[in-house]
This record gives C-alpha cells, sequence and structure tokens, in this order.
C-alpha cells in the first residue's frame, strides 16, 4: 500500500495572489474611481443651493463624501476579499 504525502500534491506558493476575475477588477475599479469622479467635477458641485442645516450645497457635498468615500473603499476591499476566496 502507498502512502501519497499530501502536502507534495499542493503547489508552493509563489508570494504572489492569484489574478483576480476580470469583472470584480472592473467592479473595484468603479467603486474607487467613483468618488474621484465625483469629487474632481468642481462645476457640478460650484453652487450654494440648496442648503443643508444652513450649509451651503458646495460643502455639504464634500462632507457627504469624507462618508461615502470609506464605504466605497471598504466595498472593494470585500469584493476582492471574497475573490480570493477569503472570508
Amino acid at each position: 500500500m502507498s502512502t501519497s504525502n499530501p502536502s507534495a500534491q499542493v503547489p508552493p506558493p509563489t508570494g504572489r495572489p492569484a489574478r483576480l476575475p476580470a469583472r470584480t477588477v472592473v467592479a473595484v475599479a468603479v467603486l474607487l474611481l467613483i468618488p474621484c469622479a465625483a469629487l474632481a467635477a468642481v462645476p457640478m458641485y460650484s453652487r450654494e443651493t440648496p442648503e443643508l442645516w444652513g450649509w451651503p450645497f458646495f460643502y455639504w457635498f464634500q462632507v457627504l463624501w469624507v462618508v461615502l468615500t470609506p464605504i466605497a473603499t471598504y466595498a472593494a476591499y470585500l469584493l476582492i476579499n471574497r475573490a480570493r476566496g477569503h472570508r
């Protein structure tokens, strides 16, 4: 009876993670580019109205993105980990 070493069947680690599926790469890129594009389009939000609690639109729009950007970044992180098979 021959015994095989189970660890001999696993390829040695290469030091680099496996490539991500193209769909995941696109989704992560979109999630990370949305905040950049939204804040780079200054003429879109360079106005005073509508106000929110007395704050001109110009300011509260930017503060809103201070909250939304980490959410998008965390979603991208979760997508990458799910694609790599991590929990």
